[in-house]
């Protein structure tokens, strides 16, 4: 036997690769040293920095996938692996350098993962990192046909002096939301749950979006990099930031806190989109496990001293992007209150 016969077709993963290496490489700047296909990535740090920290973040995308699937549309996936990433690494105020990619399937498809690359290619380009590498495993017997599963892997730089670990943040300080594309990439095991309770299909259009389930739902995580990083260098001061994912406002706002600081949120302060309200109408969902599992129209949130609210709205305001006033840094145990019920 060889290692075809046994489900591994090496030569199709060869041909894999340097069928996205056109794509991969349009991501590379002077810092990337060397190309594609080395047994590691090599990145010179830029120049200008004083004292250079380095900040790293991994995520997957999790069951969306399984919609990608359903539905055969796997070009904005990779855009929701490399968000999950950059926009956790940005609320340290870094600028992402590099991204990994880790690609696991059952059989290689060629055409079904390029369009994954692809969609990896873009977030990378959208928030100013170079796709350094990847790896591409074919695990035989471990995926059904058609199935796979990504992790992703970023590093970015920050100077030192201008880290954003929230010891700045002061009782007072204002909270400023910036609105989400969508459900993001968490709470797909609910959603699909839901889906499958009500014998609903991917392609059906609920009458409150307007557009098939598998549309609305495969809308790819926002990246909020160039914006945010373009305004800190314009003069923003930012005192916290937070990446709204699984466990939604409760649980990832209190992560840039101090101790004996928390959140209150101000009552009806966004709209909530209505994905969310299907969501919660179709699956009898109370309002406190929609806040505890979806980030409800918020994906990244700012901390801002209550001085600077008016300079930053009139900044995202210039960039095209909404943003809200949602609340208030108030003495607490590092909780969130007054969440909308």
């Amino acid at each position: 036997m060889d290692y075809q016969q046994a489900g591994v077709n090496i030569e199709a993963g060869r041909s894999f690769v340097k069928q996205i290496r056109q794509r991969v490489e349009s991501t590379y700047g002077k810092e990337v040293l060397g190309g594609l296909g080395s047994f590691g990535g090599f990145f010179q740090l830029p120049s200008g920095y004083q004292e250079p920290v380095l900040v790293s973040g991994t995520d997957g995308v999790g069951t969306k996938l399984k919609i990608a699937g359903a539905v055969n549309s796997h070009d904005t996936v990779g855009i929701d692996l490399v968000a999950m990433c950059v926009n956790d690494i940005l609320t340290s105020g870094a600028k992402p350098l590099f991204f990994l990619d880790y690609l696991a399937t059952g059989k290689l498809n060629p055409s079904q993962l390029a369009e994954v690359i692809d969609g990896i290619v873009e977030g990378c380009l959208e928030s100013g990192c170079a796709l350094l590498g990847g790896e591409t495993a074919e695990m035989p017997g471990f995926y059904a046909l058609g199935e796979y599963d990504l992790a992703g892997f970023c590093v970015g730089i920050v100077e030192k002096s201008q880290l954003i670990d929230g010891s700045k943040i002061n009782v007072g300080d204002a909270v400023i939301g910036l609105p989400s594309s969508g459900v993001h990439s968490n709470g797909f095991s609910l959603v699909r749950k839901i889906i499958e309770v009500n014998n609903l299909t991917w392609d059906f259009v609920p009458d409150l979006l307007g557009k098939s389930l598998a549309s609305v739902l495969l809308t790819p995580t926002r990246i909020y990099v160039k914006s945010v990083l373009e305004g800190i260098n314009s003069g923003l001061k930012i005192n916290g930031m937070a990446h709204i994912t699984g466990g939604g406002l409760p649980e990832n706002l209190p992560r840039c806190l101090n101790p004996n600081q928390a959140v209150k949120i101000y009552p009806d302060s966004w709209e909530i989109p209505p994905v969310f309200r299907w969501i919660a109408e179709v699956g009898q969902v109370e309002a406190s496990v929609m806040f505890d599992t979806f980030n409800m129209g918020i994906g990244f949130v700012l901390i801002v001293p209550s001085d600077q609210v008016i300079s930053t709205l009139g900044w995202f305001q210039s960039c095209s992007i909404d943003a809200y006033p949602i609340g208030e840094v108030i003495d607490g145990d590092r909780k969130v209150m007054g969440i909308p019920l």
